[in-house]
């Protein structure tokens, strides 16, 4: 496990990818971190909030129900599902609700199905559990749903499979059509399999894309969401797991998710956070704005040269690295105060990833930046 993350920790730690980053002039495109304020509805919640109603205003809060009531609505709103309060767990963001859902539904031995680029902590949470983590690759430049190679990939151990839709870092957003056959691949299985499916981004797609979750169409389906995306601040962790009312065995899982939030530190989220979940609910990111921003930066890229994954949703961008070694195109481009994420830190080499969340400012700053070292690669050639 530790292994697996060692060199997201190298990069992390790594002075030029790390603090130089954060100097004055830098453009700091790696992290869906912030780099602009706040959304002002954000510091009002929290404020409002804030202030204690009564003695038990910061006492432990499982899932506040008040909050339980916004997620069955928004579920209802945004999915068109109506889902039991009773199968909804507050969170501490995805994170906190994945790693609850795996240690609720894996024994030692249970073998977990991933998407190959993914998220650099699935194979870890996997691998936390005892459990075998099983690799299907999710290729570019399409990055269509690999059903043929998820069905070959189905054990008599396979207990999970995670999906990411859209799916960070490649921005796709699958279809109804990719998550029915796939569904029907799930069913068709000896053994049970859950699907986990982490919705980070879905209130972030572009071109009037819908969202479609498997929920819809897979009754073994839990839905973890966080508000850290929506609202680009990841650092302010609420979120859910949600389960249709078509979940078999729901009581049981309830149970065994309660459970599994204690044992693994998430057991209760921040209290101001759930009570404010009703005000972060209606606040959003703009997303107008952040594709205004991926065709700008695609346009421009694609005009000098480089090969671009056009995102559908997400605030991702995936390029292709000019030099095979990723890592070594990406100390080039921070060589002149660009930085991006290589893409060995997500099972991806020879790419490299780019965060809308940067601001229009450090976009205008690393244009030339990203022109110069493509045409030291080419002197190079």
């Amino acid at each position: 496990m530790i292994d697996y993350l060692e060199p997201v920790l190298e990069f992390v730690s790594d002075a030029e990818a790390g603090g130089a980053a954060s100097k004055a002039g830098g453009s700091d495109f790696q992290f869906g971190n912030p780099q602009e304020m706040p959304l002002p509805e954000i510091q009002q919640a929290l404020t409002k909030w804030a202030a204690p109603q009564d003695k038990d205003w910061f006492a432990y809060k499982f899932s506040d129900p008040k909050a339980i009531q916004v997620t069955v609505d928004s579920l209802r709103k945004h999915i068109g599902i109506d889902i039991d309060p009773k199968d909804v767990s507050m969170t501490t963001g995805a994170f906190g609700g994945l790693a609850s859902t795996l240690r609720a539904v894996l024994d030692p031995g249970d073998e977990v199905i991933y998407l190959s680029p993914p998220w650099f902590f699935y194979v870890p949470m996997i691998l936390a559990n005892a459990a075998k983590a099983v690799r299907v690759d999710f290729e570019p430049p399409k990055f269509e749903l690999p059903v043929d190679a998820i069905r070959r990939a189905i054990t008599a151990r396979t207990r999970a499979i995670i999906v990411n839709t859209p799916h960070n870092p490649s921005g796709r957003v699958l279809t109804p059509d990719e998550l029915q056959r796939l569904a029907a691949v799930l069913k068709a299985a000896a053994r049970p399999i859950y699907l986990l499916s982490d919705e980070s981004y879905n209130r972030i797609t572009y071109d009037g894309r819908p969202h479609v979750s498997p929920l819809r169409f897979y009754d073994r389906s839990f839905l973890i969401y966080t508000y850290g995306k929506t609202l680009v601040a990841p650092g302010q962790r609420i979120g859910y797991i949600a389960m249709p009312p078509t979940m078999p065995d729901r009581e049981e899982l309830r149970g065994a998710i309660f459970v599994a939030q204690a044992v693994t530190g998430y057991a209760y989220p921040n209290a101001v956070m759930q009570y404010a979940v009703g005000d972060l609910e209606k606040a959003s990111v703009d997303v107008a704005g952040l594709q205004r921003r991926r065709d700008r930066l695609i346009s421009a890229l694609a005009e000098m040269g480089y090969e671009t994954v056009t995102p559908e949703g997400t605030f991702y961008i995936l390029v292709r690295s000019p030099l095979s070694d990723d890592l070594a195109f990406t100390r080039r481009l921070a060589a002149e105060n660009v930085f991006v994420l290589p893409g060995r830190l997500f099972e991806l080499p020879g790419w490299f990833r780019i965060s809308l969340t940067g601001n229009d400012d450090m976009v205008d700053r690393a244009l030339p930046g990203f022109e110069r070292a493509l045409k030291q690669e080419h002197v190079v050639r």
